[in-house]
């Protein structure tokens, strides 16, 4: 498709209006919210302004379909791949000129999405495949769906990750809204409203007395995640940080906490439109990625600095870990204990759990179990769904085992 102008003899504005329309919808299923209207404008705009250079016709465009500062560099991205013959026009006078071809500029985020949105509805390309290979399926009961939902994710191929990963990000945690202290207006309240009566009166000139009622607010609790990107865990945290990215676009107050051997706090990070985005600056945000980890260390400094900012109204803290502290553990059961008594749910994640002969045997999690509400594992797809439901106030199978039965386990073995 080409973004210049029609030739001579065709209808005015030539093929432009047409590709508008499509690139509209390109950039409707990349994630950013246009309509008929935006389309109508952006139209109405190329007409009056006229389309002078390249430049000029992409900040025109810009200017109508990008609403918020996440969605430019979306924009951008569908804007490259929707439009690139002129892109392979100056690659073919490149390569007949004297000059070196220049380097290929590094994908930005956004870019998949743009790929996924402009190659919606057309059929997949074959893989070539230079040998015919016989491929035997002897599972007859359990589809490739189900046994990607139960698979680890350190197990996982690039392809599996990336389908796990767009599986995560749409869990949603709802129905674990909280009555709150605020009043609201409400046709079949639970209070009578005495303000808003007296002033319905007065407007009729106090002919009519009709009482208007006020019921109490509902809303999510805060939900603070404490996630560990150490060494033993960098296998984990991307997805981690995919599903909370998620969580976040969905629900207000949701704070996220990067541990190591210190602790960074990613919610600004997150708050991000762009999923790969958001995941990138959490992840360059981080100095102590794949490092070591100092649990107590990291829990003491957000009990000091961060604890009364966040932890209000009943939060709910996930903590992320696998609980293999190397320090002295006399500072981290200190710590746990005293953000268990700040929060209202204290859920200690740990992938270790995956392990059928699993035994708190660690010093660390021996000196953490007795200070957490729920032990749940968090390993796979599966596990991140009966997380969400177990958030949300559902059910999602057997009821996890108490923290305190892993103690006795061990203390009887």
């Amino acid at each position: 498709m080409s973004w210049q102008a029609a030739p001579e003899g065709e209808r005015p504005g030539g093929q432009i209006p047409a590709n508008v329309v499509h690139f509209a919808g390109a950039l409707r299923r990349a994630g950013l919210r246009t309509g008929p209207a935006e389309t109508l404008d952006a139209i109405s705009a190329l007409r009056l302004g006229g389309v002078g250079s390249r430049e000029d016709f992409y900040w025109t465009l810009h200017a109508v379909f990008v609403h918020r500062h996440e969605d430019g560099p979306v924009f951008a991205e569908v804007f490259a791949a929707f439009w690139r013959t002129r892109q392979m026009i100056e690659k073919m006078i490149a390569l007949f000129s004297g000059r070196a071809p220049a380097r290929p500029a590094e994908r930005k985020a956004g870019g998949r999405r743009a790929d996924e949105a402009l190659s919606d509805g057309l059929p997949p390309r074959p893989a070539r495949q230079d040998k015919p290979i016989l491929d035997v399926d002897a599972r007859f009961t359990v589809s490739a769906d189900d046994l990607l939902r139960s698979k680890d994710f350190a197990q996982m191929t690039a392809s599996e990750l990336e389908a796990a990963r767009r599986a995560v990000q749409n869990l949603v945690l709802t129905g674990d809204e909280r009555r709150t202290r605020r009043l609201r207006p409400h046709t079949r309240g639970e209070r009578i409203d005495l303000r808003e009566t007296l002033r319905a009166s007065a407007r009729t000139g106090g002919d009519l007395l009709l009482p208007h009622w006020r019921t109490a607010q509902r809303r999510p609790p805060p939900l603070v995640v404490l996630a560990d990107i150490s060494g033993s865990m960098s296998q984990y945290s991307r997805l981690f940080l995919h599903f909370f990215h998620a969580v976040t676009a969905r629900r207000r107050r949701v704070h996220t906490f990067l541990f190591g051997t210190r602790l960074t706090n990613v919610t600004r990070e997150l708050s991000r439109r762009d999923p790969d985005e958001a995941v990138d600056r959490s992840a360059a945000a981080v100095r102590d990625w794949s490092g070591g980890t100092r649990i107590g260390e990291a829990l003491a400094l957000f009990n000091k600095d961060w604890s009364r900012r966040v932890l209000s109204e009943g939060a709910t803290v996930l903590l992320i870990t696998d609980g293999l502290e190397r320090d002295d553990t006399t500072l981290l059961e200190r710590e746990m204990k005293r953000l268990h008594l700040s929060s209202k749910r204290l859920v200690w994640l740990n992938p270790l759990l995956r392990f059928d002969g699993f035994a708190a045997k660690a010093k660390g999690m021996r000196a953490m179990l007795p200070h957490v509400d729920e032990f749940r594992p968090v390993h796979s797809v599966a596990s991140l769904e009966a997380l969400s439901a177990a958030l949300s106030g559902a059910r999602a199978g057997p009821a996890p085992r108490s923290p305190r039965d892993w103690l006795r386990d061990v203390a009887e073995a």
